[in-house]
């Protein structure tokens, strides 16, 4: 039973940690593209789920303005 919680809070470690780094990645480069990222902005991206974070990258690549990287797919 310890042995199975201990799993399951490394499998969350581990997500959480992913999810960090993709905020940071995406923060770094919309920051990079559009100049400094308002409190708001920055407060979205840590927010989001892996899954966001993932569409919002893509996003950017295509994005003319800050706004156009939170549109949902």
């Amino acid at each position: 039973m310890l042995a199975e919680r201990v799993m399951e809070w490394t499998e969350q470690w581990k997500e959480q940690g992913l999810q960090q780094g993709e905020a940071t990645l995406l923060a770094r480069l919309a920051e990079r593209r559009f100049g400094p990222l308002p409190a708001s902005v920055r407060e979205r991206i840590e927010g989001a789920d892996a899954k966001t974070l993932l569409c919002w990258g893509e996003n950017l690549l295509a994005a003319r303005s800050l706004d156009e990287i939170f549109t949902d797919p």
